[in-house]
């Protein structure tokens, strides 16, 4: 896939996206969807996945799901919540029909930040904390990455996941229990 940084990308980015014409929020096209939300999309499934490439699979899936959808989908704010639905339910998928161990890799996605401090010690960081996550089960990593990565509220995450705010609650506090216990986060303490 390749990302095409436009203005309406960067506006959607900041949520200010396509301009309202008196009614619901609509992108005119797929196709401007896609341009404006894939960066966001993208982080989303680099999130699920430990291969950049299997990402980007799975992100196109998702998007195809979309695009047979798209006539039906009248409410385009829920454009986001639908793709990450998709992203959820294919990865899930994918894990159940393969049914073999994923491995980490060498290299893990990160958004481009500027590092506050000595950048060696804050990508050991990274590394440990994507390690630790990558062992929790399939649906606590979900949870944390809808939580913490994507930024989603507890209503939102369980919306998003199909669950009850309560499990989301309860599976988060267990995951980020197990994250406590990381022998490898113990010197970050």
């Amino acid at each position: 896939m390749v990302s095409v940084c436009t203005s309406a990308s960067k506006a959607a980015t900041r949520g200010t996206g396509p301009a309202r014409a008196g009614g619901p929020f609509t992108y005119p096209s797929f196709a401007s969807y896609v341009r404006a939300r894939q960066p966001v999309l993208l982080r989303t499934a680099r999130s699920l996945t430990a291969n950049p490439s299997d990402a980007e699979d799975l992100l196109q899936t998702a998007l195809t799901k979309t695009y047979v959808a798209w006539d039906r989908i009248e409410d385009h704010r829920a454009l986001d919540g639908y793709v990450r639905r998709a992203l959820l339910n294919t990865r899930t998928s994918q894990w159940r029909k393969r049914k073999v161990d994923e491995f980490a890799c060498d290299e893990l996605p990160e958004p481009d930040a500027a590092p506050a401090g000595d950048p060696a010690e804050q990508q050991v960081l990274r590394d440990a904390m994507w390690r630790a996550i990558t062992k929790l089960p399939t649906r606590q990593r979900a949870m944390v990455v809808l939580r913490y990565y994507e930024d989603l509220s507890e209503a939102q995450t369980a919306e998003v996941l199909g669950v009850s705010i309560g499990t989301v609650k309860s599976a988060v506090s267990r995951a980020l229990g197990k994250l406590r216990d990381d022998p490898e986060l113990t010197p970050v303490r």
